[in-house]
Parts: C-alpha cells; structure tokens; sequence
C-alpha cells in the first residue's frame, strides 16, 4: 500500500475483496478452538447465597439503631473478620478442608475464591438529593471450587459466620455504649455535685450581695441613711434638753446651797432641844399614837439627822460629804439629777446607734461598691452549673437510650440480618462457560484476520489505481488510454473502469483508462 496518500471508500472495500479470506478463515476456525478448550479445563461450580438486612423493627422515634454507619462499610468490615484466620480455621476444620494440615492453603484458596457483593436497589425519596442513593436491602455470598458439595458447605458456613459477627458487634457496641456512657454520668453528676457545693458556697459567703439584690441593698441603705438621720436629729436634741437640765439644776443646787449655808448649828440644838422638852410635856398628856406626839418625833428625828449631817460633813472628806448632800437634797433637785441621768443613757444608747448605722452603711457601701465583681462570678459560676447540668442531662437520656437500645438487641428488635435464599447446591459449573469461550474465539480470530490482512496491506507496494500511481511518482497526468475490450477488464480486477462518455445509441459504449 502506497503511503503518503488518503484512502476512500472504495480503497477499504477493494482490500476487503482481496484479503476476505484471510480475515474469514481465522474467525470460523477460532470459535471451534475456543469451544473445544473450554473442554480441557477443569470445571468450577459456584454457590451462592442472599443474605437480607432487615431494618429495625421498632420506630427511630422511640429507639435509634445501636450502628449509623454505611451498610456497605459494615458489610465490607463483615467480609474481612469473616475471612480472617481465627474465624476460618474451626471452619476448615469442621468440613475437612485442610489436606495433609495444609491450614493456610485451605484459608488462602478460600479468600480467593469467596465472593461478597451487594444487592443495591435505588432508593425513593420526596427531594433530588435522595434520588441518587442507593439502599443496600442484602448482600450475595458466593464461592466457587471444583466440588459442588464443598462450594455449598463454605458459601453457608460464611454466611453464618457473616450472620453471627453482625450479631455479636451489635451486642456488644450497645453494651460498649451503655457502659461508656455510664461512666459519662457518674463523671457528670460528680462534677454537677462539685459545682452545686461551690454555687452554695458561694451563696452563702456573699449572702445579700448576689445579683438581683442591688435593689434591696440599696433601698436598705436608703433607709438606713434615713435612719441615721432619725438617730442624729434626736441625738442632738437630747444634748440639747441635757443642756437645759443641767442649767437648770445649777440654778436650783445654788439656790438650795445658799439657804442650806443660812442654817445653824445652834438653831438647830435649840430647836432640837425645844422639840424635846414639848415631846416630855405631850407624852404626859398622851399616848404615843397622838397625832402630835408623832409629828413631834418626826420634827425631832429631822433636826437630829441634819445636826448629824452637819457633824459628818466636818469630819468627812469632801466627795462622802457630797454624797451626803445629794442623797439630802431636795426633790426638785434629785428629779433633775435623775433627767440628766436619762439624757445621758439617751445620748449614749444614741450615740451606740450611730455607730452602729455607720458602720452598717460602710458595710453596704461595700456590698454595693461589690456587686459588680460579684456579679460577674456568680455568672461564671452559674453558666458552669448549667453547663454541667445540662451535660449531666444529655448524658442521662444517652444512657437511657443506649438502656433501650441494649433491650431491642436482646430482644432482637433492630435491624437484623437473615438469610433470605440459603446457599445452593449447584448442578452444572459456572466455569468454563463453553458459549463465552466460543464467542472469546470468535472475536480473538476476526481480530487475527483483520490483524493479518492490515499487516499484509502495509507490506504491499503494488500499484493498483491512478492516485497510487500520483502518489508513486509525484507526476501529474498528461494524457489518458481508452481502454478495449470487457474481457481482459474482467480478467484484471484491479484495473478501474471508467464510463467517459456514452453515444445516443444504448447499445454502445466507449470505455477508458487514465494512464
């Protein structure tokens, strides 16, 4: 074939025609040989079982599944505990597998020859994102080996392995679950019970000074700056009023002084005396119940205690003396003594009060001065009670929940996995498959014959028509050669026929070659 030049259609159908049956005879005699090979090789029989997941039997509402993950992740995990040594070893020992103690070889030409794959169905939901998933209903088990009867026994003995480690994990992530979060809620409540003794705490050491009583604080310190007032105004008026009294009594002890001063002793003993001689002439007389007789020995006992005073006040110190005269005062004298003995316990309850009120109002001076320190930590405090409540709370209903996922697995109430189709005995053997090889054969022998002839094509040089000649020889064409004669035309296929003209008569025709 001439390079170097574009092929038409009638330049593929022209080495279709010469190199047909080199492209027919390897794609007959191919199917023959791949149908007689599928004979040589030695058979394989599959089985085959269906495995459904039921979903959980009781409302997500009242219970969530115990496992949220991807079906198709789980059944993968499944897949490689199932095919793992400790669990294929009883197994193999169970069906006789292991020839000669070949145990590894037994689990190794099980692995590669076991099957698992899902059964997807497409899954109906209200919105567009739904559309596109798949659910994942079951999953097929299959194995393949040259017995029938042994490919039955694995294929079942993997799906009950399957069946029982689905079965096992589940239990035991909700006991895991349940027990974790146990833990979680006595770690919880011990930190609820940490921050409630703090909260309380700290109550009642700033008792009256949490928020929500700068009000009352102030109010209180309101009143009892009122109250200090009150104290003060009537403070000053019992200074005042003591004042008063005290001039008064100076007015009334000098008057009662200086009429004390005028009396004599003399007087006195004369008086005393006479008193004396008229108690003798009345005792004479009468009794001593008389009227007279009395009033004369009570006038008698007077002067006598006042001639008494007036010998005691000579022979005794100064403060005894004033003793004396106070308790020999009159009255008047002794009732305003007695009203500023009262105007100073007044001051001085007054005064104890004042102090008192000071120091109450520096107090909650403070307490107010406080409130803002205070306030922001008993804040801090209560969002971390209520954040530890609230973790406490949400760790009590996970338990509850994982309580009630660990009964709907004993009671096998969540999703379960069951066998839907057991594993098959099979009757005739999935490898080889004659008409898959036959077909193989058919497509390996027309690409052989096509193979063949395009290889032979590109090898040939021959010059077959005008534009391999164009292409060959770089020249253009300068004249062209009737050609004469149908027969030698027919002889020579590869020479081109070209009707250049045609006369009025049917019957004749004039014929050319381009040379």
């Amino acid at each position: 074939m001439i390079e170097n030049r574009e092929l038409t259609m009638d330049d593929y159908l022209s080495i279709l025609r010469r190199r047909l049956k080199l492209i027919v005879i390897p794609t007959l005699l191919a199917p023959i040989a791949g149908f007689a090979l599928s004979y040589a090789l030695s058979p394989k029989y599959t089985s085959q079982s269906l495995v459904l997941v039921e979903q959980q039997k009781v409302p997500e509402g009242y219970v969530k599944p115990v496992i949220t993950d991807d079906l198709s992740q789980r059944v993968a995990t499944l897949e490689q505990r199932a095919l793992s040594a400790e669990n294929l070893r009883p197994l193999i020992d169970s069906l006789g597998l292991a020839h000669g103690g070949a145990v590894e070889g037994a689990i190794e030409d099980i692995r590669n020859n076991v099957s698992i794959t899902p059964v997807l169905t497409p899954s109906i939901g209200p919105s567009s994102a739904t559309k596109n998933k798949t659910s994942l209903p079951g999953f097929n088990v299959t194995f393949t080996t040259s017995n029938p009867n042994r490919a039955q026994a694995v294929c079942a003995g993997l799906t009950n392995i399957m069946i029982r480690e689905n079965l096992n994990d589940r239990s035991a992530t909700a006991q895991n679950i349940n027990e974790f979060l146990s833990r979680q809620v006595e770690e919880a409540k011990g930190k609820l019970d940490d921050m409630d003794r703090r909260l309380a705490d700290f109550k009642k050491r700033y008792m009256g000074q949490l928020p929500g009583n700068e009000d009352k604080n102030l109010q209180m310190l309101m009143g009892m700056n009122s109250q200090l007032d009150a104290n003060t105004q009537t403070l000053n008026r019992a200074q005042q009023d003591k004042a008063y009294t005290e001039s008064m009594l100076a007015q009334q002890l000098a008057a009662w002084k200086s009429s004390q001063t005028s009396t004599n002793p003399q007087s006195l003993q004369q008086q005393l005396a006479t008193l004396q001689a008229q108690l003798i002439s009345l005792q004479a007389h009468y009794t001593d119940d008389y009227p007279d007789v009395v009033k004369t020995k009570r006038d008698i006992s007077e002067v006598q205690r006042k001639l008494d005073e007036i010998n005691a006040a000579a022979a005794n110190p100064s403060n005894v003396a004033n003793e004396k005269e106070n308790l020999s005062e009159p009255p008047e004298i002794r009732q305003l003594r007695m009203q500023i003995h009262q105007y100073e316990q007044l001051i001085a309850q007054g005064t104890r009060e004042q102090q008192k009120l000071q120091e109450q109002i520096k107090a909650m001076q403070g307490r107010v001065a406080l409130s803002p320190a205070i306030e922001e930590e008993y804040k801090q405090l209560t969002r971390d009670y209520d954040t530890a409540q609230k973790f406490y709370e949400d760790q009590l209903a996970k338990k509850k929940q994982a309580e009630m996922q660990v009964a709907a697995e004993r009671e096998q109430q969540g999703e379960q996995m069951s066998v839907l189709n057991p594993a098959d005995l099979p009757d005739s053997p999935s490898f080889p498959n004659r008409i898959l090889f036959a077909g193989g054969g058919l497509a390996g022998g027309l690409m052989l014959g096509l193979g063949l002839a395009i290889w032979l094509e590109m090898r040939d040089t021959s010059l077959r028509s005008e534009n391999d000649i164009v292409a060959a020889l770089e020249l253009p064409v300068l004249s062209q050669v009737p050609w004469v004669g149908v027969e030698e035309e027919q002889k020579n296929g590869s020479r081109k026929r070209k009707f250049g003209w045609k006369s009025k008569s049917r019957d004749e025709e004039k014929e050319t070659v381009e040379v």
